[in-house]
């Protein structure tokens, strides 16, 4: 059974579960409705875990060359799990999209498939191999499950979703070129066309500032239009400029990019996990911190 486990790669369900819950909560405010939120959560984990059994099938012959992914399931066991890999996806599949049913919320069945679509059949089985720019691509799938979250209680895809959105596609950017800097040898190997392959390392430094920057404008925005409260505001901009702060003196002063990129890349996951606990726990901490000033304020 422990095959099946580590073939849904659930580190990265894990990750994506901990965005779609804090997209739900900043839009739910202090207004939780649990059936929802239970059901949206079920059925979004397991249609990642088939989007990920199926990201597995596909790129099972580049695996089997690539240092990173060289002890993958699907690398080491026979021909005939294959099969039930397929099944596996298919079930999963199904029983997701019946859960997400139970919300009645029709946007979000429609946003999950538009997530699945690009994630499987764009990024893994077409531009992956193809394109330099299909990170791009693939941070569009990747920025589904919080704007998913959000749309579960708004019922509506809105200008706070569309932040949202463009914040975690923006953040994912930097975070896989980071990946892509780490393992350009494992790329090479495969011959999978990353960005910094083709375009060199400097220029893709460069590229990962302006992201950053972008990320550093749409949290802003997140809060300025309302969506965030002040307290959101501060606390992720810290960790952003020490992003940003970071970026430039991998452009300015290592030697080393491999150490550079492997302390982007940690950060960049700092970042996305405190990015999900403050969106999680904005009006709480927002409400607590207002109760307290209103206390010693009027005593």
């Amino acid at each position: 059974m422990i095959k099946y486990f580590y073939l849904i790669k659930p580190g990265i369900v894990i990750g994506n579960l901990m965005s779609v819950i804090g997209g739900f909560l900043i839009a739910s405010r202090d207004d939780i409705y649990y059936p929802s939120l239970i059901n949206m959560a079920i059925g979004i984990s397991l249609v990642m875990a088939a989007s990920c059994v199926l990201n597995n099938i596909i790129d099972r012959d580049i695996d089997t060359v690539m240092e990173r992914t060289k002890n993958r399931v699907l690398v080491k066991h026979s021909k005939s799990f294959l099969t039930q890999s397929i099944l596996y996806a298919i079930t999963l599949s199904l029983f997701g999209f019946l859960f997400l049913s139970f919300t009645k919320n029709y946007l979000i069945i429609y946003l999950t498939i538009i997530g699945f679509i690009t994630y499987i059949g764009i990024y893994s089985a077409w531009m992956k191999r193809r394109s330099i720019y299909s990170i791009i691509i693939g941070s569009i799938s990747g920025a589904m499950p919080p704007v998913i979250g959000y749309c579960t209680v708004t019922h509506r895809f809105d200008v706070g979703a569309f932040i949202l959105l463009i914040i975690f596609v923006l953040w994912q950017i930097p975070h896989s070129y980071s990946i892509a800097i780490l393992r350009s040898q494992d790329y090479k190997a495969a011959l999978i066309p990353t960005f910094p392959i083709k375009k060199g390392i400097k220029v893709t430094k460069n590229h990962m500032i302006l992201y950053i920057i972008g990320f550093i404008i749409a949290t802003t925005l997140f809060t300025t239009m309302g969506y965030a409260s002040y307290v959101f505001l501060i606390i992720i901009s810290t960790m952003n400029l020490w992003w940003l702060c970071m970026g430039f003196y991998g452009c300015v002063k290592t030697n080393n990019d491999s150490i550079w990129a492997k302390k982007m890349f940690l950060l960049s996951i700092i970042i996305v996990v405190l990015l999900n606990l403050l969106l999680s726990l904005d009006y709480t901490l927002s409400a607590s911190i207002n109760a307290y000033h209103y206390k010693y304020t009027t005593s």
